[in-house]
């Protein structure tokens, strides 16, 4: 229910990737909880999350084609569209790196969830992380998809 994640920019891609999943997701709201349906592959989610930061509760439950296919068509405007790739790291943590597609084609984050505050503050990112972008949210999911990539990158 807790979800720990940190987030970062990407300084470099590594050159061996393993295939990625497709993922397109929709915000049916996004002050100030977060609403989102997802499709990965061939399964389907809702999603609600609160707070901001490191820490947050995260909720989730599986949707049938149907329900997501009604709630993806309500969320037209804020939509997210991506490819990631899960990179085991050395640390025994994976890496979820995202390469977005559509309006944030050639935009790249990486993130790294972890099972507690210690785990996650213990983190030392490899050298192909870039800027950590944690505590800011104009990186979260849900504001890239209404506001788009920040000016200052």
């Amino acid at each position: 229910m807790i979800e720990r994640e940190r987030r970062f920019l990407v300084a470099s891609v590594p050159s061996e990737l393993p295939p990625p999943h497709r993922i397109v997701q929709g915000y049916l709201v996004t002050r100030p909880v977060t609403v989102r349906v997802r499709r990965q592959d061939d399964s389907y989610t809702l999603t609600v999350k609160t707070g901001t930061g490191l820490a947050r509760v995260e909720i989730e439950r599986e949707l049938e084609a149907d329900e997501f296919d009604a709630l993806w068509a309500t969320a037209d405007a804020l939509r997210i569209d991506k490819r990631r790739h899960v990179i085991a790291l050395p640390s025994g943590h994976d890496a979820e790196l995202d390469l977005f597609d559509g309006a944030l084609a050639g935009r790249m984050i990486v993130e790294v969830e972890f099972d507690d505050d210690e785990a996650a503050a213990g983190f030392v990112a490899p050298e192909w992380f870039g800027r950590e972008v944690t505590y800011d949210g104009r990186y979260s999911n849900a504001a890239l998809a209404s506001e788009g990539w920040p000016d200052d990158d």
